[in-house]
């Protein structure tokens, strides 16, 4: 049996999430729930530019999972921004009702984790300064980067995984295949 998305009301309480590595088996719920996330008009945005030109890291990708139903995925890609190896976060969805489990949050904290135990010191996305602010994301050092379409800089976020760079210059250039 193929596991599947299938949006819930907000109102039916369910357990934490578990969060597991995504598998290629996950390809057509992740897409359903990416469609019913974002709708058709993700394809347009500069974050889907990136994806088109960097690799997905499937080892760097995760689900969570309620049973058998996908309630949130987040993705990450490998780029690089003036000769600096990262990791792309994103997309990252979560269905309403998981969002309040801390889902999206829990997935983010795992996939900053697993970038972080495979060498890579940064990870760079675009989206919501206050949900990500309080990840440890910030736009400081995003201001010389050059997204490949048009970005509100306020939402190109970045967050530094290992101490020992809080120091490391700002990004400078544009975002490129690795």
């Amino acid at each position: 049996m193929t596991a599947a998305f299938v949006p819930l009301a907000d109102s039916v309480p369910s357990p934490a999430p578990d969060i597991r590595a995504e598998t290629p088996a996950d390809g057509t719920a992740i897409d359903a729930l990416l469609d019913h996330a974002f709708g058709p008009g993700r394809f347009v945005k500069a974050s889907e530019r990136v994806r088109e030109i960097a690799p997905l890291r499937t080892d760097l990708s995760f689900c969570a999972w309620e049973g058998a139903r996908l309630v949130g995925v987040v993705r990450q890609s490998e780029i690089a921004v003036g000769g600096r190896r990262l990791i792309f976060l994103g997309p990252l969805a979560v269905d309403a009702a998981a969002r309040r489990l801390g889902a999206g949050a829990r997935l983010v904290e795992v996939a900053c984790a697993a970038a972080a135990a495979a060498g890579f010191s940064e990870v760079l996305l675009v989206g919501d300064p206050p949900f990500f602010g309080r990840l440890g994301f910030s736009a400081e050092p995003t201001a010389g980067v050059v997204m490949p379409g048009p970005v509100d800089p306020r939402r190109l976020l970045l967050k530094r995984l290992r101490g020992d760079n809080g120091d490391q210059a700002p990004l400078q250039g544009a975002v490129t295949a690795p």
